[in-house]
């Protein structure tokens, strides 16, 4: 039998419970029963399932619908279960593995699915799998491309941990291997041969001179990044290398596209050859749309922007704006020592409900 989770506990506990509950990438099974159950026994809620992911919704019939989403998996513990709570100076935290990334979240979604029975939108609550894995596998992927009528809204919001406050949509990310060739010789004897390392020096000053944009979309700004994350090249200590590989890591704002930002790094590395190997196009923030400016209000904080990419693109990719708001310090994520401000989890609580209670 599933464990059954009480959801109308205290947010703190809920939050803990799940977390206990171990759901690394690929073991999310026994929470996503925990989950499916437990929603179940609340009648406003219709309960869908896709593989470990959960969707369950309100249909009440209102003029508008709106997703608020947040994965139950996490990256591998690390000596970090079951979690406890630590006083520190000036605050006290909730420590753990999936904490801060993104069980807080998933907890406040919880506790606010069962008892907001008569909220004033129609709400599509999202529990999905395999976030912290390859995007092929990612639960919300799946369900956007097979089943993209579960997903539908003219808002959303995800559960992501944002220190409590709105982060606007997320940049870009482009992936792409600047490939540079000479001729393989023997080091004593480099002049019967062209290194292809030493080429590596004039795509590696670009970088070092490029200087990122800002951009402004949708009120917010968004600050770019151009860097060589990787280096490869030769294969022994004695051979002049034939070719060297410099894979680099664009972060472009949302008023770009992933074609856009591919012209763009064609321009700059002029001459050179590049091959994109990986691709994943922002979300601008419509922070401009009623529901926007109302989740702000409610939220009580300065919208900021996400420059990292998360599933909020995959909302923009349905043509559905999305912003970031959940509790946790996003540098606390994955780390060992991954710990949640419990004031934050319970600001989440009470904004997202003010929201949604309007």
């Amino acid at each position: 039998m599933p464990m059954i989770l009480d959801l109308k506990s205290d947010v703190l506990e809920l939050t803990r419970t799940i977390c206990d509950i171990e759901s690394v990438s690929g073991n999310e099974k026994e929470l996503a029963d925990a989950i499916e159950s437990s929603l179940q026994a609340y009648p406003h809620l219709e309960v869908i399932r896709d593989g470990d992911a959960i969707i369950a919704r309100t249909n009440l019939g209102k003029s508008k619908r709106v997703v608020i989403a947040g994965h139950i998996d996490t990256v591998p513990i690390a000596d970090n279960l079951p979690t406890k709570i630590i006083s520190l100076e000036r605050s006290h935290v909730l420590w753990g593995r999936g904490t801060v990334d993104m069980k807080a979240g998933v907890a406040v979604q919880l506790k606010l699915a069962a008892e907001l029975t008569a909220p004033n939108v129609d709400v599509t609550w999202v529990f999905y799998d395999h976030e912290e894995v390859d995007s092929a596998l990612n639960g919300l992927g799946r369900i956007s491309r097979n089943r993209p009528e579960l997903l539908d809204g003219s808002f959303a919001v995800l559960c992501e941990p944002s220190n409590a406050r709105v982060e606007g949509g997320c940049n870009g990310t482009l992936r792409a291997e600047i490939k540079l060739s000479g001729t393989k010789a023997h080091s004593a004897r480099p002049w019967m041969g062209e290194n292809a390392l030493h080429k590596a020096a004039t795509p590696l000053a670009i970088l070092a001179g490029y200087v990122p944009q800002e951009i402004e979309v949708d009120g917010l700004v968004y600050r770019e990044s151009l860097n060589a994350v990787l280096m490869s090249s030769g294969i022994a200590a004695n051979v002049i290398p034939d070719e060297a590989v410099i894979t680099v890591n664009y972060r472009f704002a949302p008023a770009k596209n992933s074609k856009e930002a591919e012209a763009h790094l064609r321009e700059l590395f002029a001459g050179h050859d590049l091959l994109v190997t990986d691709f994943a196009d922002g979300a601008r923030p419509g922070l401009d749309l009623p529901e926007a400016a109302a989740f702000v209000a409610a939220t009580g904080t300065t919208p900021f922007p996400k420059y990292g990419w998360t599933d909020v693109a995959r909302f923009s990719a349905l043509g559905i704006p999305a912003v970031n708001f959940g509790p946790g310090d996003p540098n606390k994520a994955h780390a060992d020592d991954e710990a949640v401000e419990i004031d934050q989890i319970y600001s989440c609580e009470k904004a997202l409900r003010a929201w949604l209670l309007a």
